[in-house]
């Protein structure tokens, strides 16, 4: 046990090496194409149930993929696309039952949001407006978008960059579901969290 000791402790020096300290500074950022990384994605919701609590759910599918040149961030280009049928809340029959009958998930598979413009507040904050598609409408969105940082992932073998994104939309606009209000609130709050690959050779 002991000779193995210090063989664990290199291996272990070499992992710390390979972990930089993420950088918020876009400009030493690398540009170019950048897939999401869905194993460390998620999309959360959530939607007022009688006024009393906030009933959270998820969406298990997600793509995405961002074009991003660091001399010019505001025109970067944010692509994402969820799974209707991927909706989750634990309850694989009421799972069903949303998505057939509330989002239509067998007519419009997708859910779909295509930025337009970017908008920076600082450093590490921005906005992105765009179109998003829901049960086969199409309506202007804005998600507020918080920049965590990035460096170079050496689990990935790839530059990675972190991001986390909140857009809130009413429900009746997209024709999702008909309970009133006193029963199912018509705010929708989405939270993402998200890491994208740099695709191509490492920088």
């Amino acid at each position: 046990m002991f000779a193995r000791a210090p063989l664990a402790m290199v291996l272990f020096a070499l992992l710390l090496a390979g972990c930089t300290t993420p950088t918020t500074d876009p400009r030493r950022l690398p540009a170019g194409s950048w897939a999401l990384d869905t194993g460390h994605a998620s999309v959360i919701w959530r939607v007022r149930h009688f006024g009393l609590s906030w009933y959270t759910g998820r969406f298990d599918g997600l793509e995405a993929s961002l074009d991003f040149d660091p001399a010019d961030p505001r025109a970067a280009q944010l692509t994402a696309i969820i799974d209707a049928n991927s909706i989750s809340t634990g309850d694989a029959g009421f799972d069903r039952d949303l998505a057939s009958g509330w989002l239509h998930a067998d007519q419009h598979p997708q859910i779909i949001f295509t930025s337009e413009r970017i908008e920076l507040i600082d450093a590490t904050h921005g906005r992105a407006f765009g179109q998003l598609v829901l049960n086969g409408r199409t309506i202007d969105a804005v998600m507020e978008i918080e920049f965590y940082g990035g460096n170079y992932n050496m689990l990935a073998g790839r530059d990675t960059v972190g991001f986390g994104a909140d857009m809130v939309i009413d429900r009746t606009d997209f024709a999702v579901g008909s309970l009133p209000a006193s029963i199912v609130g018509t705010e929708i709050r989405i939270h993402i969290e998200a890491e994208f690959l740099r695709q191509g050779a490492p920088s």
